[in-house]
């Protein structure tokens, strides 16, 4: 290891993530509220429709019960397969 190169090893709080997007938002002028929570929606969002396995999403995010992981793919207007209905 370099002697220039001092490693880190202490956690970010979470305070300061949420306070960095917040004032990222303000300062973007998104005119949306958003938070650092919104790119866990982001993130799992796009996990389905890139078409990653519900279970996989489930167990990333840490939930218990499948039916709140089936939320993101009303999101996405698909059921809970992926198949979207031949009405509409």
């Amino acid at each position: 290891m370099d002697a220039d190169v001092n490693p880190v090893r202490h956690h970010v709080h979470i305070t300061s993530i949420q306070r960095a997007v917040r004032q990222a938002v303000q300062a973007c002028g998104l005119g949306k509220p958003a938070s650092s929570h919104t790119f866990r929606h982001t993130f799992a969002t796009e996990l389905l429709r890139r078409g990653n396995d519900i279970r996989t999403v489930q167990t990333l995010l840490g939930h218990a019960d499948v039916r709140t992981t089936q939320i993101y793919t009303h999101v996405l207007g698909q059921a809970f397969a992926g198949v979207r209905s031949p009405l509409g």
